[in-house]
């Protein structure tokens, strides 16, 4: 038996059939490594580019945020809303930081390189604030704050009263403070109120008692905010030593590492997973 081709020549049934197998094994041959190797780099490409670009995971290493953030948090950051707008992602929300929100950026006049933080942020271009033993006023008005550890001022050392730390900025700028802000911040201050400047904010840990923040270092600058951290994937209980040695030498991580994973379901805080960060 045989068939007539469109081309009209002439095929016979078995011809036919061994071409059909033919075109059927080239459409079912098996990837190539470099074909492979090229769909593992495209999905490593976009995968950095959503961990580096859109979201990024940090891990809490003080207790300057206590209690909104513990020691141990690891968070995962939006990296797209405080970001500058793009003409070609318009479905992409952005807006300015606003007032009570946490924000993680770079830290102004840092001892290190790209040395980042995670602060609540206080004040907006423009706005006046002072403290009276600790009590934020904002434009005028005390601030409610239920998410912030008011100072004790217990019989704790470190618990004592602070004047210059807790009537900032009447007092100057507290032990301890960058040198450059000592000198620069009398020319922010108008009737006992800091006075925000334009294309500045004001950052301050929500652990007033044990937080060096704006206080201490001044304004963070817009370009310097990364992000706003989401929530906690996942909190496993330390102290700040064993943070400060993550990053320490090879040894020091290493056991940091052994002991993590030893410790993983016992230290692990299973209520915090997936806490909402406000």
């Amino acid at each position: 038996m045989s068939e007539q081709n469109r081309d009209g020549s002439l095929q016979t049934e078995e011809a036919l059939t061994s071409s059909l197998h033919t075109s059927a094994g080239t459409r079912e041959r098996a990837e190539t490594p470099l074909e492979a190797l090229s769909s593992i780099c495209v999905v490593l490409v976009a995968g950095l580019f959503v961990m580096n670009f859109v979201f990024q995971n940090f891990v809490i290493p003080s207790g300057s945020m206590e209690k909104t953030l513990l020691i141990g948090d690891h968070v995962l950051v939006d990296r797209i809303t405080f970001a500058p707008p793009i003409g070609w992602a318009p479905f992409v929300h952005y807006r300015e930081p606003q007032r009570g929100d946490v924000i993680v950026f770079y830290k102004p006049n840092p001892e290190t390189p790209d040395l980042i933080l995670v602060k609540r942020l206080i004040g907006v271009p423009g706005d006046r604030i002072h403290l009276i033993h600790g009590v934020v006023y904002l434009n005028g008005v005390a601030q409610n704050e239920s998410y912030a550890a008011m100072p004790k001022f217990s019989a704790d050392p470190d618990d004592e009263y602070s004047p210059a730390r807790d009537d900032f900025p009447t007092r100057g700028t507290p032990p301890g403070s960058f040198e450059v802000w000592s000198q620069a911040l009398p020319s922010h201050v108008q009737g006992g109120d800091l006075v925000v400047p334009p294309g500045n904010f004001f950052a301050m840990g929500d652990n007033r008692e044990h937080s060096a923040d704006g206080r201490f270092w001044g304004f963070v600058p817009r370009g310097n905010i990364l992000g706003r951290p989401l929530f906690n994937y996942w909190s496993f209980e330390a102290t700040a030593a064993q943070m400060d040695a993550q990053g320490a030498s090879l040894g020091a991580r290493a056991s940091s590492f052994f002991t993590t994973a030893l410790h993983i379901l016992n230290k692990t805080r299973w209520s915090r997973t997936g806490h909402l960060i406000r």
